[in-house]
């Protein structure tokens, strides 16, 4: 591996706001997470759970603009001795216009404030100390998009500091003060499945010309599940990383990825009882998401344990994935499998996703699969409540896309993918058989016959097994009203939403 040489410190842990989580924490003030409450979460995640990292969401969220000056403020005390910027981070997801477009001046307007946030850590600190200098862009397809962001930064927002607003007057800094940080960095977010395969093209070109000390790259694992299946993300994630891995070596420039993955084995299994497991599977990943589940449906001590063992353990290179012709392959007949299955339920689906209780106050969002053409434009909900309907009707949504592979693949995905097994394994905890009266003929066939190719042996957890039958029973009766509670009785069991 390439030393940082750079004094900057990686965080190991982000804590971020995807409302996947069972439990509402002691100190929210309702079950719907807004304002102060996230306000709250973040100097929780920092100062009792030990993450040295806090993603503030501005994609497709009501999100309090005024964070830094709350934070330093309301607590003092920590955030002078562990300062922002320097022990503690914070970390801003902005919208991409190129995809959300009735929210693209909002990624203006939070790289307008950057600047402000630092005037207020100065007066603080009493010197600058940059509480907010890299953003994380979301859909990344290409560099030309990281570099559009960052030439508006310094041309729009630092680079008005020489402008003259009248003839003979003085420049803007020193009217208004400096505008600091003079730059700042770009954290491309790849989610889609094209955009994963090129992860170290897009990283590669974005580094041409520029002299950086190091590159991070956020590698999404939930929506490539929502779109893709589960073990499709999964292999997606992994050729991404041992891709970025030989491109770290190729250029000399520390590149760090960040996995994006949760508490649902559909969405990553990641959780404070798995994390030696994804240490070992994913050692090249830097920086781990702490989502809601994480951080609030297990016991305490379990959550600082698991954190802390994600901060001791030093990152090492990436797993080899090969051959990738063969992988790629793989990925393409899952995808393709998955979606025709999930174009089948998707009206059974739609029809409880409803019910699912929120969590966080969120606008309305459009995830990519909604974009697809290849379904006729079918539309799915989040990946979260995506997740939430189906493990509610005791139907795990890593068992789509299955029916694609042989008894031979499994020898492939045992080398290239060795936890696939035990997250298929801790999804049929939760399959209720009663499920298959209600889907499509073709769908439930093609389910059936991938537990018997596989061989596998589902152990479902009786107990959720009871609370969805009567889900399953209210949806045969044509009776979804007040589904809610049966979905978080659920829930509770599994220790995540969805």
């Amino acid at each position: 591996m390439i030393d940082l040489a750079a004094t900057r410190r990686i965080p190991r842990c982000m804590s971020t706001q995807h409302p996947d989580n069972v439990t509402v924490p002691f100190f929210a003030h309702g079950p719907v997470m807004e304002g102060m409450d996230e306000i709250r979460e973040a100097y929780y995640a920092f100062s009792h759970l030990g993450c040295d990292e806090q993603m503030w969401d501005f994609e497709g969220k009501e999100v309090d603009e005024f964070v830094i000056e709350k934070l330093l403020t309301t607590y003092e005390g920590f955030f002078r001795a562990a300062p922002l910027g320097r022990e503690m981070f914070l970390t801003l997801r902005v919208p991409n216009p190129g995809v959300e477009k009735a929210q693209g001046k909002i990624l203006l307007e939070v790289l307008q404030g950057i600047p402000r946030a630092n005037d207020v850590a100065r007066l603080f600190y009493g010197e600058d100390v940059a509480p907010i200098f890299e953003i994380i862009f979301p859909m990344t397809t290409s560099a030309d998009e990281l570099n559009r962001v960052l030439r508006y930064y310094q041309v729009f927002v630092t680079g008005k500091g020489e402008a003259v607003l009248a003839p003979g007057d003085i420049p803007l800094k020193e009217w208004i003060g400096e505008f600091y940080p003079p730059v700042i960095q770009i954290i491309p977010l790849i989610e889609d499945k094209e955009s994963l395969l090129r992860a170290d093209t897009i990283v590669r070109a974005y580094l041409q010309g520029k002299d950086l000390p190091y590159q991070r790259v956020f590698l999404a694992r939930s929506d490539p599940a929502l779109n893709y299946g589960s073990l499709a993300a999964s292999l997606l994630v992994k050729t991404a990383l041992s891709r970025l891995d030989r491109l770290e070596r190729d250029l000399g420039i520390p590149i760090y990825p960040i996995l994006g993955a949760g508490s649902a084995p559909f969405r990553g299994n990641f959780r404070p009882d798995t994390v030696e497991r994804h240490l070992a599977e994913h050692p090249s990943v830097q920086t781990f998401t702490i989502q809601s589940a994480f951080k609030y449906d297990y016991p305490a001590p379990a959550i600082v344990r698991a954190i802390d063992t994600l901060k001791t353990t030093p990152r090492t290179s990436a797993r080899p994935v090969g051959p990738e012709e063969t992988i790629v392959k793989l990925i393409e007949r899952i995808s393709a499998c998955y979606q025709q299955q999930v174009g089948a339920i998707a009206p059974l689906m739609n029809h409880i996703a409803p019910a699912v209780p929120r969590r966080r106050m969120r606008k309305l969002h459009i995830g990519l699969f909604g974009y697809s053409r290849s379904l006729g434009g079918v539309s799915l909900p989040r990946a979260i409540s995506f997740c939430a309907a189906l493990y509610s009707l005791g139907l795990p949504p890593e068992i789509l896309g299955l029916s694609s592979l042989s008894r031979e693949d499994l020898a492939v995905l045992r080398e290239v993918d060795p936890g696939f097994e035990a997250d298929l394994h801790d999804a049929l905890r939760y399959l209720n058989e009663d499920a298959f009266a209600i889907l499509p003929h073709t769908e439930a066939d093609e389910i059936r016959t991938t537990i018997r190719t596989l061989r596998l042996t589902p152990s479902p957890d009786q107990t959720h097994r009871e609370v969805t039958t009567m889900l399953i029973r209210r949806v045969e009766e044509g009776n979804v009203k007040d589904l809610g509670d049966l979905i978080l009785r659920a829930a509770w069991i599994r220790k995540f939403l969805g």
